[in-house]
């Protein structure tokens, strides 16, 4: 299991301090969502905030794209030092093309599904991404509890990628704690996301530790 602290819910005055200790906690990536006020109802950081979190730490960088004409961003994000980048599959027309690209600039390309979207959705695209990301909240806030039907949704899809002997890894974001964290894995789930429960109690390296001995 992957652990993926999100800096949405960081102290932004404090970030480089935040991300070095959620790696002392054992973080694997670390995670920036970036939204554009229109795809979903919020807006957060860029590619300036990729570049800063790379300066700082050398552990893979995550951007989720939460944002309308995606396409257009791609290069700025990889440019930035992004390791791997996720797409709306609700949000992009050309998707395999945004898929493809992203493969072509040697950056891992992820697909990432709304709660209400369903698994279907991914039939064609699945074989040619390195990650899907089952959003467990609408996207948009931190603070949000976990939805429960993600559990079946994640469980649904692990079994369709065993079945089509696919290498496809299962992530997860929104509302994850220590109290669900290890049914999220148990799930399917291989890469956690996690904002608040790394970073709203006050000491982040902590927090990681607790979260993975949860998971166990």
């Amino acid at each position: 299991m992957i652990l993926a602290p999100s800096i949405l819910a960081a102290d932004l005055s404090r970030l480089g301090e935040q991300i070095q200790a959620v790696e002392r906690g054992g973080a694997g990536w670390i995670h920036v969502d970036v939204m554009d006020g229109h795809f979903v109802p919020n807006i957060s950081m860029g590619p300036v905030v990729v570049e800063a979190c790379r300066r700082v730490t050398k552990l893979p960088i995550d951007a989720h794209l939460m944002i309308e004409n995606a396409e257009k961003y791609l290069d700025a994000f990889v440019d930035a030092g992004a390791t791997s980048v996720s797409v709306h599959v609700e949000a992009l027309t050309h998707l395999q093309r945004a898929v493809a690209h992203l493969r072509e600039r040697g950056v891992s390309p992820g697909v990432v599904l709304n709660p209400s979207t369903p698994t279907g959705a991914l039939s064609e695209i699945l074989p040619e991404v390195d990650y899907v990301l089952v959003m467990s909240v609408n996207p948009g806030f931190s603070y949000q509890k976990l939805l429960a039907p993600t559990l079946d949704k994640l469980r649904r899809l692990k079994r369709e990628i065993a079945e089509r002997g696919l290498r496809v890894r299962l992530q997860v974001d929104g509302g994850v704690n220590p109290a669900n964290i290890k049914s999220v894995v148990e799930a399917g789930a291989e890469i956690v996301v996690v904002g608040a429960a790394a970073f709203a109690a006050g000491d982040p390296e902590q927090a990681v530790r607790g979260l993975i001995g949860a998971a166990k």
